[in-house]
């Protein structure tokens, strides 16, 4: 009888369910991203896929104040999903948001970043606005409870789930990590898979502008 696989080698129910989950979202976007990957023109909402992404939300940002999906109607929104505790991909999502925006200049003013998180349960007011500090000082660092938040991420189709640790609370958040782009009506008009170049964003938000 061969002996049973190591404990590092076991992929737990969650991450199976986090993979299955990513590969369909990239199924969904796969039409759509074509845009993303070949340097063709974005396309008028018309010629658009039928693809479901963005919806409303209410959530409340590093100052306090309640927002909506609507008060940014009229500029491009640069949509991303994570937690203050990340370790290592939500920063570096920030930060290539960050470097993007800076290169366009001036021009970035018609783009709104907006970093909403997946654990509302530590990520308070106070929190959001520390952690926002650290990266364009445009963006939105939005928060709520915890039905507000899973209907934002239910709305842009982004899967999390908590992942416990041994005390409580020592855990970490698994999540898609997509940023989305909206254009001026809140509908999708692309995404920007993790690890993309700053370089290449700003190259696809300028075609947005």
């Amino acid at each position: 009888m061969s002996a049973p696989a190591p404990a590092s080698k076991k992929l737990s129910l969650k991450r199976i369910v986090s993979i299955l989950l990513a590969v369909l979202i990239g199924a969904g976007l796969g039409a759509a991203g074509r845009w993303l990957f070949f340097d063709q023109p974005l396309p008028p909402l018309a010629e658009r896929p039928n693809t479901v992404v963005g919806g409303p939300f209410s959530l409340t940002d590093q100052f306090g104040i309640r927002v909506q999906d609507a008060d940014f109607r009229g500029k491009l929104m640069l949509v991303y999903f994570g937690y203050t505790y990340c370790p290592d991909v939500c920063p570096t999502e920030l930060q290539t948001i960050t470097a993007a925006l800076e290169t366009l200049g001036t021009a970035a003013g018609e783009i709104v970043p907006i970093f909403i998180t997946v654990d509302p349960a530590r990520d308070t007011v106070t929190l959001m606005k520390d952690y926002a500090a650290n990266f364009h000082p445009a963006l939105k660092a939005l928060s709520g409870s915890p039905e507000d938040v899973a209907t934002a991420a239910r709305s842009y189709r982004i899967y999390y789930a908590k992942v416990q640790g041994e005390g409580d609370d020592d855990y970490r958040m698994d999540h898609t990590s997509i940023v989305y782009l909206m254009d001026r009506k809140g509908q999708y008009l692309a995404h920007f898979p993790a690890a993309t170049a700053p370089e290449r964003m700003a190259k696809r938000l300028r075609q947005a502008l």
